[in-house]
C-alpha cells in the first residue's frame, strides 16, 4: 500500500510540474509562433539589479518593430500583469537597423533581439517571478500580428545567457546631453514642412545611422538622410519635419529625441528644437 501511495504521489508531482508554466531556470519555455517565438532568459544580478530579458527569435527574412515602427508596422507591447512580487518591469529597446522595402522604410529587428529588462521587486527579500504577454508584429511582404505568452521564476545563480543579455544591454541606447554628444539640430527653411539639418560628432569611422522621434507617439517623423559637407569627425543629417500631429506648429518649440547609432556604442539625446 506504501508503494502505491508513493507511485500516486509522484506521478502527482510530475504531472502539476508539467502544468506548471514557471520554470525556475535562466530560461522560459519558447512560445511559439509560425514565424517567430518569444521566451525570458535571466542572468546574475549586477550592483544589485535583477537582470532578465524578452528574447525574440524570428525566421530567415522577416522582421519586428522598434518602439517607433517608421513608416509602417507597430511597436512591441510588453504586459507583465499576473507577475508576482514585481513592482515595475521597465522594458528597454536595443539600436535598432532600418529596412526599406514596398512600404517604405521601417525600424526594428531580424533574426533575434533580446530587450533587456530593469526590475523592481515589491519585497526585495523574495523571489520574482516574471510573466509576459508579448503582442507584436513580424513582417516579410505582408505584416502580421503575433502573440506570445511565458513565465520565468529569476534567481542569482550562474546563467547561460550572461553574455547574450550582456551584449543586449550594450547595445541599449545611453542617454547623454547635446553638448555631450556635440549635437545641433536647427530649421533651415520655413515652410510647412520646414528642413531640419542635424551636425553630430562622430569621431570614429564606419556607418552612423539616426532616428528620430517626437514627444510622444502621435508624431511620425521620417528618418534622416546623410548629407553632405561635414568636416572630419563630424557627420551631417537632414530631415523634414512631416508627420508632426494636427493643431502642433512646425515651427514651434518641442522637444525631439535623436538615437544616433554608430561609434564606441549607441546614444539617445533629447534637445529642444527652438
Amino acid at each position: 500500500m506504501n508503494d502505491i501511495r508513493e507511485s500516486l504521489a509522484t506521478g502527482t508531482a510530475i504531472f502539476l510540474a508539467l502544468l506548471s508554466p514557471v520554470h525556475a531556470a535562466d530560461e522560459s519555455p519558447w512560445a511559439d509562433d509560425i514565424r517567430s517565438a518569444v521566451r525570458l532568459v535571466a542572468a546574475p544580478s549586477r550592483n544589485g539589479e535583477l537582470r532578465a530579458g524578452v528574447e525574440m527569435k524570428l525566421q530567415p527574412g522577416w522582421h519586428t518593430y522598434w518602439r517607433y515602427p517608421g513608416d509602417s508596422g507597430v511597436p512591441p507591447q510588453f504586459d507583465f500583469a499576473g507577475s508576482d512580487n514585481l513592482r515595475s518591469a521597465r522594458i528597454r529597446f536595443p539600436a535598432p537597423a532600418a529596412f526599406s522595402d514596398e512600404a517604405g522604410t521601417s525600424i526594428g529587428y531580424k533574426d533575434s533581439v533580446i530587450f533587456p529588462l530593469r526590475i523592481t521587486p515589491r519585497d526585495p527579500a523574495k523571489p520574482v517571478t516574471l510573466k509576459v504577454n508579448v503582442k507584436y508584429a513580424v513582417c516579410e511582404k505582408l505584416c502580421v500580428p503575433a502573440e506570445g505568452h511565458t513565465a520565468l521564476a529569476l534567481g542569482d545563480a550562474a546563467s547561460t545567457y550572461d553574455v547574450a543579455l550582456s551584449a543586449a544591454e550594450a547595445q541599449v541606447p545611453i542617454p547623454v546631453s547635446a553638448q555631450d554628444a556635440g549635437l545641433v539640430a536647427k530649421r533651415v527653411t520655413a515652410t510647412l514642412k520646414p528642413l531640419v539639418m542635424l551636425d553630430i560628432a562622430a569621431p570614429k569611422g564606419g556607418a552612423y545611422q539616426v532616428f528620430v522621434e517626437g514627444p510622444n507617439s502621435e508624431w511620425a517623423i521620417p528618418i534622416p538622410k546623410g548629407a553632405l559637407g561635414a568636416p572630419p569627425g563630424r557627420r551631417h543629417f537632414e530631415f523634414e519635419l512631416d508627420g508632426v500631429p494636427p493643431g502642433v506648429d512646425p515651427m514651434g518649440p518641442f522637444e525631439l529625441t535623436f538615437t544616433v547609432v554608430g561609434g564606441e556604442r549607441p546614444i539617445e539625446v533629447t534637445t529642444r528644437l527652438d
